[in-house]
């Protein structure tokens, strides 16, 4: 497999992956308030970064090392 497949799937699973978790997850960790302030934008923003990052590394190690060995 080539490197810029790998990149391809790297960047759809770990959208996927982090779609997963944020849907899931985000309302676990932030509590909607009547009036939504900046500190809440804030507070989405870097677990929505913080899901990416950690997708985004799942994915690089699926994809080099199991899928990418295979081929």
């Amino acid at each position: 497999m080539n490197d810029d497949t790998q990149k391809r799937l790297i960047s759809i699973l770990s959208t996927a992956i982090a779609f997963v978790l944020a849907s899931r997850l985000a309302e676990r960790f932030i509590k909607e308030p009547e009036v939504r302030g900046v500190r809440d934008d804030a507070k989405e923003a870097l677990l929505q970064a913080s899901f990416s990052l950690a997708s985004t590394i799942v994915a690089s190690f699926i994809i080099r090392r199991v899928v990418g060995s295979r081929w």
